[in-house]
């Protein structure tokens, strides 16, 4: 791959694949809704698809019994007893609850990644790699931003 060819594919990556929000969702509101309920950085990640800083989410060392929930529609997403340390410095869950997450291919530079986000709202969450431990072998990295913790 030459020089032109790298330049011009890593600027095309991001408009190659189709966000979530493109899709149809049970819970929709506008730009001016969202913006209003989020705080800037919950707003780029949940509705741009960034990501936050790594070992800057609180949820990240929390292992307290609960659920935790998508912060842009309440609908609950991953059960804490799910959860375990992934060292990467993100929220990490083996699995989700049934029906509550919605994943599509996420191109990029070095290769296609499995974005993940709430199947109700469009929400992005992270990723889901597959890297994780027993029984499913996957590792559902999300941004703490897009979570709220209820303890049970």
């Amino acid at each position: 791959m030459n020089r032109r060819t790298f330049t011009l594919s890593a600027m095309l990556a991001p408009l190659l694949g189709t966000t979530a929000h493109a899709q149809s969702f049970e819970v929709t509101r506008t730009e001016s809704e969202w913006r209003a309920m989020l705080s800037d950085l919950q707003y780029r990640v949940m509705r741009e698809e960034a990501t936050e800083r790594a070992f800057s989410s609180p949820l990240d060392k929390l292992y307290d019994a609960g659920t935790y929930f998508c912060r842009g529609c309440d609908l609950p997403l991953y059960p804490s007893d799910t959860k375990y340390d992934s060292g990467t410095g993100w929220p990490s869950f083996y699995a989700s609850l049934p029906g509550a997450i919605g994943t599509k291919p996420d191109p990029g530079l070095f290769g296609t990644r499995t974005e993940c986000h709430c199947r109700r709202c469009g929400s992005h969450l992270g990723h889901v790699f597959d890297d994780g431990p027993a029984p499913t072998g996957k590792r559902h990295c999300l941004n703490g931003v897009s979570l709220v913790f209820r303890a049970a």
